[in-house]
């Protein structure tokens, strides 16, 4: 079926005015053996959706970076089973990675596909309710057959029933194109099918006027020990391409221009939540002047943060991956004992185990940052899926009275951001310091403004050198627990410094020369000051985004920063009247977070919990702060969150 598709259906993340894929002059060029229409699009959403073992990731990825070096703003969502190799044809097999790009600055992945491309009947079944009438449909004929379509309950094919009679339906034969492509390899069919994602690529690369020059490198690269293999898989590519151009299947490709102006001027890179984290630790060690050293146990969402440091020993990281969640914190809490910037990663599972260390680093009042990159539970829950429920497990996760800060990013990009800020606390303060990211952020992506060097914070810190108090015989010692007057934080003594022998361990120390101590009064007042030290921590105050005199204010935390921004946005362009705010840092709580509470008539808190954030408001500040919450996995969608802001500001 030749397209004959006009605007996408939906509304721009920006103003509910701005119609998705609005049509400029269409162009006309000579390609091929048929004139092919180009139409020019504000933005466009894609679906890439088959097995796990289809590839779905990388032709997302692929068609991701040529998009970042195009110079669109680009928000991504990528979507996966937790088994290494899921059932092949199920509708729980279903793996699938979604793009949003545009010419505009966007904020979130979407909320619906203008393009599904569904390599099989599971691929189209798992996704079909989320495409909207008009939208594209790109289908593999090739799989449709009998056996496959009956395990997903497809009774006769949905290409022939006219089920599918609102979209607008291209079916390819992807596996045979492919194969018939690789003909002069000498491939066996199973070799030749599995390079099918990269014809579906090249075929989409044709279709938005995608670079092409960066994915037949990556190809050649990631294959260099089999150059037959990666010559198969250029070859398909560009068999895909040239499928587009010459067909009269696809009469119209399109064109979404660079969002030059939604960008400040710099140099940038497409970048996910997890790289950027990766990044920010290895320059708050820079900028700290210490070594960084990981210890970690491999964990989704958060494996690819180890991975990562691993490859930076040249910067002065070390990774440890140990045998359990217990021994990774146990060894970086060691490191930071010694003198290193310490940092352990995990998700809410590990959280569980590392608590009695956590605990421990509160009472020895040494920085560690504890990097939980939250998923859906409890218990196992759902390994590759997204959640923010681990906030109250950060707040109060720990037995007796064990206060730790905590800081979350927004946006994948400001997980770099996110990691310096938690990395100043826990050197200023001498804490352990949570960074609560998520899977959304951890494996989605968007463009990121390399920061100049000489614009990142100072995070140098100073070990203790020699004795700091005067015994009443004249003595001078070292006292490890003698407060700085104006953090509360200790000194840093590293071992093996002369004169500094300090007592280390759980059990209470006595004020100033840390001996153990079973003192009542002592241990409520190192309590108290052990609380006091991280009330005190130095944060912003909060931002409130308010231009015409809200009575209702929507407050978020976490990745639920680009939904609700998009949901305002639109909000804002209908008439209506809503402020906006988005916390980073949660514990301790912006010093004028209460004043900007009482001064709305309502609160909504959007969650990807069940209200933890909004139980807290309550609690501390007598708030009627309502919730909106969702705990399916996937992060809110725009529209989704529009709806109920509208409902909750007109009540």
């Amino acid at each position: 079926m030749t397209s004959q598709v006009s605007s996408p259906a939906g509304k721009s993340d920006e103003a509910s005015e701005a119609v998705v894929g609005e049509q400029r002059a269409p162009q006309l060029v000579r390609s091929g053996a048929a004139e092919k229409e180009i139409r020019r699009l504000d933005r466009v959403i894609i679906r890439f959706a088959g097995d796990s073992g289809d590839g779905m990731q990388l032709t997302g990825d692929r068609f991701t970076s040529e998009t970042a070096s195009f110079g669109n703003d680009l928000s991504t969502l990528p979507n996966f089973p937790a088994e290494i190799r899921a059932p092949a044809g199920t509708l729980p097999g279903v793996s699938s990675f979604q793009l949003h790009f545009a010419d505009h600055d966007i904020l979130t992945p979407g909320d619906a596909p203008n393009v599904l491309v569904a390599m099989n009947p599971a691929a189209l079944k798992a996704n079909i309710a989320d495409v909207p009438r008009g939208a594209d449909i790109i289908v593999n004929t090739d799989e449709f057959t009998k056996r496959p379509m009956a395990k997903v309950g497809y009774a006769e094919s949905p290409l022939e029933d006219g089920s599918l009679e609102a979209y607008n339906v291209h079916p390819v034969p992807l596996t045979t194109l492919t194969i018939e492509a690789l003909k002069e390899f000498g491939l066996s069919r199973k070799e030749a099918e599995r390079s099918k994602n990269m014809f579906a690529l090249g075929l989409l690369s044709w279709m938005y006027n995608r670079p092409t020059e960066g994915t037949e490198t990556f190809l050649r690269s990631k294959f260099a020990k089999k150059p037959a293999i990666a010559e198969a898989n250029v070859a398909a590519f560009r068999a895909g391409w040239n499928f587009g151009e010459t067909t009269e299947d696809f009469a119209v490709s399109y064109e979404v221009a660079p969002a030059s102006q939604a960008f400040p001027t710099g140099t940038y890179r497409n970048i996910s939540g997890n790289l950027a984290l990766s990044y920010g630790l290895i320059a708050a060690g820079r900028q700290a002047d210490l070594p960084v050293y990981l210890g970690s146990y491999p964990i989704t969402p958060a494996s690819d943060i180890l991975h990562e440091l691993s490859k930076h020993k040249n910067f002065g990281v070390r990774t440890f991956q140990a045998e359990d969640e217990i021994a990774g914190i146990g060894a970086a809490l060691g490191a930071s004992f010694g003198g290193s910037l310490g940092v352990t990663t995990t998700s809410g599972p590990g959280v569980a185990l590392k608590s009695e260390t956590i605990g421990l680093a509160v009472s020895l009042e040494l920085p560690l940052l504890i990097i939980d990159i939250q998923r859906g539970g409890p218990s196992t829950g759902l390994p590759t899926k997204t959640e923010q429920a681990d906030l109250l497990q950060a707040m109060y996760g720990r037995n007796g009275e064990a206060p730790v800060p905590i800081v979350a990013p927004k946006t994948p990009a400001d997980c770099f951001d996110a990691a310096l800020e938690a990395a100043r606390i826990a050197l200023t303060y001498r804490t352990p310091v949570f960074l609560l990211s998520d899977g959304y952020l951890a494996n989605g992506s968007e463009p990121w403004r390399i920061p100049e060097t000489d614009s990142l914070p100072d995070l140098r810190t100073r070990f203790a050198t020699g004795p700091n108090h005067e015994l009443a015989d004249g003595t001078e010692v070292f006292w490890p627990y003698k407060r700085d007057p104006e953090t509360l934080a200790r000194p840093w003594a590293v071992p093996g410094t002369p004169g500094l022998e300090h007592r280390i361990g759980g059990i209470e120390k006595q004020d100033g020369s840390g001996n153990i101590s079973y003192d009542p009064a002592n241990h409520d007042f190192m309590v108290r000051t052990r609380q006091a030290k991280v009330d005190g921590i130095q944060v912003p105050d909060l931002e409130v985004d308010d231009p015409a005199g809200a009575t209702t204010l929507v407050l978020g935390w976490g990745s639920t920063y680009g939904p609700i921004t998009a949901a305002v946005r639109r909000l804002r362009a209908a008439g209506e009247t809503i402020a906006q705010a988005h916390l980073r840092h949660l514990n301790p709580f912006p010093r004028n977070l209460g004043e900007v509470l009482r001064r709305y008539d309502k609160v909504v808190v959007p969650e990807m919990n069940l209200g933890q954030l909004a139980l807290l408001l309550r609690a501390k500040y007598l708030v009627d702060a309502q919730s909106y919450n969702q705990v399916n996995g996937m992060p809110f969608k725009a529209e989704q969150l529009a709806t109920a802001l509208k409902e909750a500001n007109g009540a």
